[in-house]
């Protein structure tokens, strides 16, 4: 666990903080017409209403965060300003709009959902008792909401047609990615995008939410952190995924049928907006200066991760946005301002046909 640097001094909120482009609703507005062509496209091709991004689950997994006792009161902000212990549901995917095989190796995602939260929820979520985490294995969004309709559009107009191509230049990325990396480089991220992700065991990463939001009255960004030997020894582990289109799910099955974990929940404050802004989440923000201070504890016990009946729930009736939760941790940021309307409208496509569900209960 690590602690705050001596004199810290978290930066509180202020409104000007955040400046919202003259053509960003415009452009938010494609992004959502170009999210729900590729949904369109996914459901004609294989009968199935899936999202239009991370539309591949590994795991569905159930567990409960622990909120610590005696936290600083820079830290003890909304959901973590009082101890407790709270059920959830997480969700392990891959990053792109179509069902690929996992050889095309994407970026993947983290989504959890927490139940029992009380306090005032924002406005624009229509779920007035989770708090939801959408984390992914790279710090920082590479890019800007203008860059990332461009790159949609690629992924849209491929949707559904030459997976070998995917999957040719997927190893070509990979093999790239793993030189850049051990370069130190700064493309990393970017590589893993287009389909150069490592192919190492997903349970060894840390995840993060990339994107800022209010922490009570200041700025943070989540993480979250496998702490847990049997999770720590997973770093940086390769695996085979050109041998088993369902790679990662069948891995995750099997790790999960003996495993449990712990993650530890970390917050990282704004301490200074030159260095740590919130309207752009392609800036890392330096850890020396401000490193993810734990808060709480993620506990998954060992379980069947994917049957038939969690993922008729949660991928089909489940929605996780980082707009499900309370006003004290309102996403900031162009990056999350899109995602509220994108994020819903990928949500009522599913719902429009197999219904909603926000209760964990629903997961056996």
């Amino acid at each position: 666990m690590k602690q705050a640097p001596a004199h810290f001094n978290p930066l509180p909120y202020n409104s000007s903080y955040e400046q919202q482009a003259p053509d960003e609703a415009e452009t938010i507005q494609k992004i959502i017409d170009t999210m729900a062509d590729i949904q369109q496209k996914t459901y004609k091709s294989q009968g199935h209403a899936i999202r239009s991004v991370h539309a591949k689950g590994h795991a569905i997994l159930t567990g409960e965060l622990q909120v610590f006792d005696n936290l600083p009161p820079y830290l003890a902000q909304g959901l973590f300003a009082k101890p407790g212990t709270y059920p959830i549901v997480a969700r392990i995917s891959t990053q792109p709009g179509d069902v690929l095989p996992d050889s095309v190796s994407t970026p993947r995602g983290i989504s959890f959902k927490v139940a029992n939260v009380e306090g005032e929820h924002l406005p624009d979520s229509d779920e007035p008792s989770t708090q939801d985490f959408i984390l992914v294995n790279s710090p920082v969004f590479p890019q800007n909401l203008d860059d990332f309709l461009s790159g949609l559009k690629r992924f849209d107009a491929l949707t559904n047609k030459a997976e070998g191509f995917k999957e040719g230049l997927s190893k070509v990325l990979r093999t790239v990615g793993e030189v850049v990396e051990n370069l130190g480089g700064s493309d990393a991220g970017v590589m893993a995008g287009m389909g150069g992700q490592l192919a190492t065991h997903p349970m060894g990463d840390t995840y993060y939410s990339q994107g800022a939001y209010l922490y009570g009255d200041y700025m943070a960004k989540f993480s979250l952190t496998p702490v847990s030997s049997n999770l720590t020894a997973l770093k940086n582990q390769p695996i085979d995924i050109d041998s088993d289109d369902d790679a990662l799910r069948h891995l995750l099955q099997a790790f999960f049928a003996t495993n449990g974990g712990e993650w530890e929940l970390g917050v990282q404050l704004s301490t200074d907006i030159e260095k740590m802004p919130v309207e752009d989440a392609s800036v890392e923000w330096p850890e020396e200066e401000s490193p993810y201070l734990t808060v709480g504890k993620i506990t998954i016990a060992p379980q069947e991760s994917w049957t038939t009946e969690r993922s008729t729930v949660v991928n089909d009736k489940m929605a996780f946005s980082p707009w499900h939760g309370l006003a004290a941790h309102r996403p900031l940021g162009v990056i999350q301002r899109a995602r509220n309307a994108t994020y819903k409208a990928s949500a009522e496509f599913r719902r429009n046909m197999y219904g909603k569900s926000d209760n964990l209960a629903d997961v056996k």
